[in-house]
């Protein structure tokens, strides 16, 4: 069954976060992943929403979490975390 990463980021620099933007494509595609949402204009239908989304597809939640572990991904999660303030949820696809 296909797994979903949910992620709302408020990125507060900008600068320090273009390494992330530039990595984060080739972690996901190492693990079976495709970016469904990742930027873009998005519309606030209900609540408030800061920031931006993605959404990422995995193959199956373990493969969701073996990137989300991974030593490529390991770095690049420490970046996201200096540079951006980030919800990330895992959720089975249906």
């Amino acid at each position: 069954m296909v797994a979903y990463v949910i992620a709302q980021v408020e990125v507060v620099d900008d600068a320090g976060y273009e390494e992330y933007r530039q990595k984060i494509a080739g972690t996901i595609a190492a693990y079976g992943g495709r970016s469904i949402v990742r930027g873009g204009v998005t519309e606030v239908l209900e609540g408030q929403a800061p920031g931006q989304w993605v959404v990422l597809e995995f193959p199956s939640m373990e493969r969701l979490k073996a990137w989300y572990a991974s030593p490529e991904y390991r770095p690049l999660r420490a970046v996201r975390a200096r540079t951006a303030t980030s919800l990330l949820v895992a959720a089975d696809g249906v």
